[in-house]
């Protein structure tokens, strides 16, 4: 009996046991994050970024369940051949997690034409070619999660980043409540995670004293998200115990814009 009890204890300890995470723009940061949680509940999690050292630095970090492959999120081929790789060694997605993105500081008047389309790729195309691979195969077994990374400024319109930027993550909620209408009838779930100010590498090299001490200032907790507070958020949205929930957008911003 003891050996089956553990048995029971470890599968509730592990809600995603079995099945199959791909996490985009995973090898730092937020996605890292989201891989860790998605990891740490027994997932087994794909690391898709262009950066091909630091996710194989990431995928080694977070053991054998766990898969780095280079990709840029806005080429077709490639995403192609990370789905293809994905189901030669874990299987058919599960989960995916829409978190590749840019930004970049930059006035409108200063904003060239290639600068908006880098970004509107990055963030948006890599959404909509991510979704549209691993959707047939979610239709086709009735279930399936999809998390897309927004943000505050979604909403709340960007401070100090980019209008391109902005207008990227407020597309990925129309995106989103459009795939919830569209496809909850497979029992596929979509929802969108909009994290306020995070406590990054990026944000801490680009935000200066005294940014920082007004951006606290509006925060009603007083500081700035861990990382590993918006990996929490996606693996709770994609979790059974989130299985009436879709076409929502889940804040996790400190207070910083409630509405």
């Amino acid at each position: 009996m003891t050996g089956l009890f553990t048995t029971i204890m470890d599968m509730n300890n592990k809600p995603l046991n079995g099945q199959v995470a791909l996490v985009t723009g995973s090898a730092r940061g937020i996605g890292k994050a989201v891989a860790t949680a998605l990891v740490e509940r027994g997932a087994s999690v794909v690391i898709a970024d262009i950066n091909s050292e630091l996710g194989e630095a990431t995928a080694r970090d977070l053991g054998a369940n766990a898969l780095a492959i280079s990709a840029d999120v806005t080429s077709a081929s490639d995403v192609a051949r990370v789905m293809a790789l994905t189901n030669g060694k874990f299987g058919p997605v599960d989960i995916l997690v829409n978190n590749a993105g840019q930004d970049r500081a930059v006035s409108i008047l200063d904003l060239g034409e290639d600068e908006w389309d880098r970004i509107m790729g990055i963030n948006l195309k890599g959404a909509f070619l991510f979704s549209k691979a691993v959707l047939p195969n979610m239709i086709e077994r009735r279930h399936g999660r999809i998390v897309n990374m927004s943000s505050i400024v979604a909403r709340q319109g960007a401070m100090n980043g980019g209008i391109h930027y902005a207008t990227t993550k407020a597309g990925l909620l129309g995106f989103t409540r459009t795939l919830a209408r569209q496809y909850a009838q497979f029992g596929i779930t979509v929802n969108a995670v909009a994290p306020g100010v995070v406590d990054t590498d990026l944000i801490r090299e680009n935000m200066g004293d005294a940014m920082r001490e007004r951006v606290l200032g509006a925060i009603p907790l007083g500081r700035l998200a861990q990382t590993r507070e918006v990996g929490s958020a996606v693996a709770f949205l994609v979790s059974d115990e989130a299985s009436y929930i879709t076409g929502a957008t889940l804040d996790v911003n400190g207070g910083f814009w409630i509405g």
